[in-house]
């Protein structure tokens, strides 16, 4: 799809009668907007700032939306190609923000290596796009709509092949190679004049305040002294990077003969030579391969994938949907957690006494409740304590409130008992980021909570206790079905007694408790999250003290990792041993503050005085 004369906005052509396709591409730096004609004749381009959809706001991305439509005709389909976006959840967030500005539009969303893919001129049964611009990635597609990726983890994590690896692998072997032989090189001195540096000495102030696509704008000063060998050996090794990732998806798809390798980015249009060193390296594994360097921006990508859904007859099918949330497991009646509680119908108009009265009452009536299953909670210590006696492990899996309180207990055991970080793990749905935001979409992620298992690497003889107030998180049960699978032993708590669980996902001990409602409907992390924090010090205190962490009611293995712990410390060998404080201190000092090591120096087992 050649671009030809582009007619600005404003003059006298209509575009009424036209089918008008706009094409988006969204990146970290800028996003660029073409609109084409069905003969695909560049009616209207426009340059507006990043929408890297990871990283751009909803607010933001609809000012970027908003100021490609005040500079375009009013198009007939549009096709979103973002950097950022990777999943369902990221393709229905979009959409929904493009919609408020082109509400009855046929729309498209995907991701920015697809577009570019498609503005390929040559034709093949598999295309695979090499990106190596800022950042690099591989993505291939074939005839039957698979496709595979490999690559696009980032500039800490990845990007192999990129122009910011070729600049930063050669920066680091200029500074080494100054530092060795104490003479600064032509190249050297060419690269300060890029940077309109004075000395050496200068990079170290300008690196650490450099920005990725700062780092990666250098790579063309170095290309330009290939004839350094150290210099065409990075470059090499960088072609060869891409090279197999670029093989890697074209054998995921089972490619042959008819492969179209499409190189992509500025490294590529700019540097023939890098183009060449791929070519080779992919030749000997794909000797009847294609080879096309685009041109042309992904952006007319985007308007070719536009023309297509509104030529297919179930465009509506390509739009990207609301999510159907699924859940494995039913609920019989409503939770209890989600009723409105009679107590606090007036809650907000009620005093401060008033309120705090209440509070207070409804937090007291958790003890009842968890007494009622008690039973169960015993059988869930029992497999926990027995578990981790064998070298298994425990895996706590929640959403928000639920994973939090999970997280939270796992990262206290390793200093109150000295045990493994690894013996006892908590699993978030959303990840880190979680911890102190919502992420949307996360706790319904299925997947997700699958994923999750076969990451950590949950096996036979650990344990899965999944939380969910309400009985029914998606990412939850996706970690339950997956762990039973992996032959895990799997522990359930919830505050739904109505939960319907399916034969299959049954739990090894369910715990179900019936809290009542919430004083504000709904909010689990009240009552709720009090009694997951019961129950959980109940599971990680008990099982610690099974494995002989705990002597009477004193912790024996804490970690003294700071001045209140150490005084704890020498406290407790004093308890367990009848001696002096400066004897215990010195004891402890001798055995690296491990308390049972000093207790057995002093030669003591008793309990001391109880209360």
């Amino acid at each position: 799809m050649a671009a030809k004369a582009c007619n600005a906005p404003g003059s006298s052509v209509s575009f009424l009668s036209m089918r008008v396709h706009l094409g988006i591409d969204g990146g970290g730096t800028s996003t660029k907007a073409i609109c084409v004609d069905e003969h695909g004749t560049v009616l209207a381009e426009t340059t507006v700032g990043p929408a890297n959809a990871r990283l751009a706001s909803d607010a933001e991305l609809a000012e970027r939306f908003a100021s490609i439509a005040a500079s375009m005709p009013q198009p007939s389909a549009i096709c979103a190609g973002l950097a950022g976006v990777r999943s369902d959840a990221d393709q229905a967030r979009v959409a929904a923000i493009a919609k408020r500005i082109w509400p009855d539009t046929p729309l498209r969303v995907t991701h920015d290596l697809e577009i570019a893919l498609a503005g390929a001129v040559q034709t093949a049964q598999t295309k695979v796009l090499i990106l190596s611009g800022t950042g690099s990635c591989c993505y291939a597609r074939n005839s039957a709509g698979q496709s595979a990726k490999a690559g696009g983890w980032g500039h800490l994590l990845g990007d192999r092949g990129s122009g910011y690896d070729l600049s930063l692998q050669c920066l680091r072997h200029l500074i080494y190679g100054y530092d060795l032989e104490h003479t600064w090189p032509e190249v050297g001195s060419r690269v300060l004049q890029h940077l309109a540096l004075n000395n050496p000495e200068d990079l170290i102030d300008w690196a650490s305040a450099a920005a990725k696509a700062e780092i990666a704008e250098v790579a063309p000063v170095f290309f330009a002294h290939l004839r350094e060998p150290w210099i065409a050996k990075v470059m090499q090794s960088g072609a060869h990077a891409l090279s197999a990732q670029a093989a890697c998806c074209a054998t995921g798809l089972k490619a042959r003969d008819s492969v179209l390798f499409v190189f992509a980015g500025s490294v590529f249009q700019k540097q023939p030579s890098y183009v060449a060193e791929c070519e080779n390296a992919l030749r000997a594994k794909f000797p009847k391969a294609e080879f096309e360097v685009l041109s042309q921006p992904a952006a007319l990508g985007a308007c070719k994938l536009a023309a297509e859904i509104e030529s297919d007859a179930s465009i509506k099918s390509l739009e990207p949907q609301p999510q159907i949330v699924y859940s494995p497991v039913g609920s019989r009646a409503q939770s209890p957690t989600e009723l409105r509680n009679p107590r606090s119908a007036t809650f907000s108009e009620m005093g401060t006494p008033d309120a705090v009265a209440l509070m207070i009452a409804e937090e007291g009536s958790i003890p009842d409740s968890l007494r009622r299953v008690q039973g169960e909670i015993v059988r869930a210590v029992d497999l926990i304590a027995k578990a981790l006696s064998a070298g298994g492990r425990l895996f706590y899996v929640g959403a928000g409130t639920s994973g939090r309180l999970g997280a939270l207990d796992a990262s206290e055991c390793p200093p109150t008992f000295r045990s493994d970080p690894e013996m006892v793990q908590g699993i978030i749905a959303g990840g880190q980021r979680a911890f102190w935001r919502a992420v949307e979409g996360a706790e319904d992620n299925l997947d997700g909570g699958r994923d999750a298992m076969r990451s950590r690497g949950v096996r036979g003889g650990d344990v899965v206790a999944g939380i969910a107030a309400s009985g029914r998180t998606p990412f939850v049960w996706g970690a339950m079905e997956e762990a039973k699978k992996r032959g895990a032993a799997t522990v359930f708590l919830c505050f739904n007694p109505h939960i319907d669980i399916p034969p299959e996902l049954q739990p090894n001990v369910l715990i179900a408790a019936n809290l009542g409602p919430e004083v504000l409907t709904g909010s689990t992390r009240l009552k709720a999250g009090t009694a997951t924090k019961i129950v959980l010090n109940i599971f990680s205190t008990i099982a610690m003290a099974r494995l002989g962490k705990v002597m009477g009611n004193l912790m024996i293995d804490l970690n003294p990792s700071n001045l209140k712990l150490r005084d704890r410390a020498v406290r407790i060998v004093q308890e367990l041993t009848g001696r002096s404080g400066s004897e215990a201190r010195e004891a402890l000092e001798q055995r690296g503050w491990v308390v049972k090591d000093a207790v057995a120096l002093l030669g003591g087992t008793k309990l001391g005085p109880q209360p």
